[in-house]
Protein backbone atom coordinates (compact mmCIF):
# COMPACT_ATOMS: atom_id res chain seq x y z
CA UNK A 1 0.00 0.00 0.00
CA UNK A 2 1.49 3.38 -0.88
CA UNK A 3 2.28 5.94 1.80
CA UNK A 4 -0.55 8.36 2.60
CA UNK A 5 -0.29 12.09 3.15
CA UNK A 6 -1.55 13.21 6.53
CA UNK A 7 -2.34 16.64 7.85
CA UNK A 8 -2.88 18.19 11.24
CA UNK A 9 -6.58 17.35 10.81
CA UNK A 10 -6.04 13.66 9.90
CA UNK A 11 -3.04 12.85 12.13
CA UNK A 12 -4.97 11.77 15.26
CA UNK A 13 -7.40 9.72 13.19
CA UNK A 14 -4.53 7.90 11.46
CA UNK A 15 -3.16 6.88 14.87
CA UNK A 16 -6.63 5.91 16.10
CA UNK A 17 -7.46 3.75 13.07
CA UNK A 18 -4.17 1.83 12.74
CA UNK A 19 -2.11 -0.37 15.06
CA UNK A 20 1.25 0.73 13.65
CA UNK A 21 1.92 4.03 11.89
CA UNK A 22 5.28 5.18 10.53
CA UNK A 23 5.43 8.91 9.79
CA UNK A 24 8.04 10.57 7.56
CA UNK A 25 8.32 14.31 8.22
CA UNK A 26 9.88 15.82 5.07
CA UNK A 27 10.11 18.85 2.77
CA UNK A 28 10.49 19.12 -0.99
CA UNK A 29 13.69 21.21 -0.74
CA UNK A 30 15.43 18.66 1.51
CA UNK A 31 18.00 16.48 -0.29
CA UNK A 32 18.12 13.71 2.33
CA UNK A 33 14.31 13.67 2.32
CA UNK A 34 14.30 13.05 -1.43
CA UNK A 35 16.86 10.23 -0.95
CA UNK A 36 14.75 8.62 1.81
CA UNK A 37 11.41 8.88 -0.04
CA UNK A 38 11.86 5.84 -2.33
CA UNK A 39 13.17 3.74 0.58
CA UNK A 40 10.10 4.70 2.66
CA UNK A 41 7.80 4.04 -0.32
CA UNK A 42 9.31 0.60 -0.97
CA UNK A 43 8.88 -0.32 2.70
CA UNK A 44 5.24 0.76 2.50
CA UNK A 45 4.74 -1.66 -0.41
CA UNK A 46 6.50 -4.51 1.47
CA UNK A 47 4.48 -4.03 4.68
CA UNK A 48 0.78 -3.64 3.82
CA UNK A 49 -0.06 -4.39 7.47
CA UNK A 50 1.53 -1.08 8.54
CA UNK A 51 0.33 2.44 7.72
CA UNK A 52 3.06 4.61 6.22
CA UNK A 53 2.32 8.32 6.25
CA UNK A 54 4.12 11.44 5.07
CA UNK A 55 3.90 14.93 6.53
CA UNK A 56 5.08 17.84 4.37
CA UNK A 57 6.60 20.10 7.03
CA UNK A 58 6.22 23.15 4.78
CA UNK A 59 2.49 22.66 4.33
CA UNK A 60 1.90 21.35 7.86
CA UNK A 61 4.04 23.68 9.97
CA UNK A 62 1.74 23.50 13.01
CA UNK A 63 1.84 19.69 12.99
CA UNK A 64 5.62 19.69 12.60
CA UNK A 65 5.91 22.12 15.51
CA UNK A 66 3.56 20.04 17.68
CA UNK A 67 5.73 16.98 16.93
CA UNK A 68 8.88 18.96 17.89
CA UNK A 69 10.44 18.41 14.48
CA UNK A 70 13.80 20.22 14.44
CA UNK A 71 15.50 18.34 11.59
CA UNK A 72 14.23 16.58 8.49
CA UNK A 73 13.73 13.96 7.50
CA UNK A 74 12.49 12.71 10.85
CA UNK A 75 10.95 9.28 11.13
CA UNK A 76 8.45 8.53 13.89
CA UNK A 77 6.77 5.24 14.64
CA UNK A 78 3.61 4.82 16.68
CA UNK A 79 2.25 1.54 18.00
CA UNK A 80 -1.13 1.43 19.72
CA UNK A 81 -1.22 5.26 19.60
CA UNK A 82 2.10 5.44 21.51
CA UNK A 83 5.24 7.04 20.11
CA UNK A 84 7.81 4.23 20.20
CA UNK A 85 10.51 5.57 17.84
CA UNK A 86 11.67 9.00 16.72
CA UNK A 87 14.89 9.76 14.89
CA UNK A 88 16.04 12.51 12.55
CA UNK A 89 18.07 11.59 9.49
CA UNK A 90 17.54 9.34 6.50
CA UNK A 91 17.80 5.61 7.08
CA UNK A 92 18.98 3.15 4.47
CA UNK A 93 16.69 0.25 3.52
CA UNK A 94 18.33 -2.17 5.97
CA UNK A 95 18.10 0.30 8.84
CA UNK A 96 14.44 0.98 8.12
CA UNK A 97 13.65 -2.75 8.00
CA UNK A 98 15.35 -3.19 11.39
CA UNK A 99 13.22 -0.42 12.90
CA UNK A 100 10.05 -1.87 11.35
CA UNK A 101 10.79 -5.31 12.81
CA UNK A 102 11.63 -3.84 16.22
CA UNK A 103 8.35 -1.92 16.29
CA UNK A 104 6.39 -5.01 15.22
CA UNK A 105 8.06 -7.05 17.99
CA UNK A 106 7.65 -4.40 20.68
CA UNK A 107 5.29 -5.20 23.55
CA UNK A 108 3.81 -1.74 24.11
CA UNK A 109 2.04 -2.65 27.36
CA UNK A 110 5.28 -4.01 28.82
CA UNK A 111 7.17 -0.88 27.69
CA UNK A 112 4.49 1.36 29.26
CA UNK A 113 4.71 -0.59 32.53
CA UNK A 114 8.51 -0.32 32.61
CA UNK A 115 8.34 3.41 31.91
CA UNK A 116 5.80 3.90 34.70
CA UNK A 117 7.97 1.90 37.08
CA UNK A 118 11.05 4.04 36.23
CA UNK A 119 9.11 7.25 36.94
CA UNK A 120 7.79 5.98 40.27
Amino acid sequence: MPAIDITEQSFAQALEDNDIVFVDFWAAWCGPCRMFAPIFGAAAERHPDITFAKVDTEAEQALAAAANITAIPTLMAFKDKTLVFSQPGALNATGLEEVIQAVKDLDVEKARAEAAHQHA
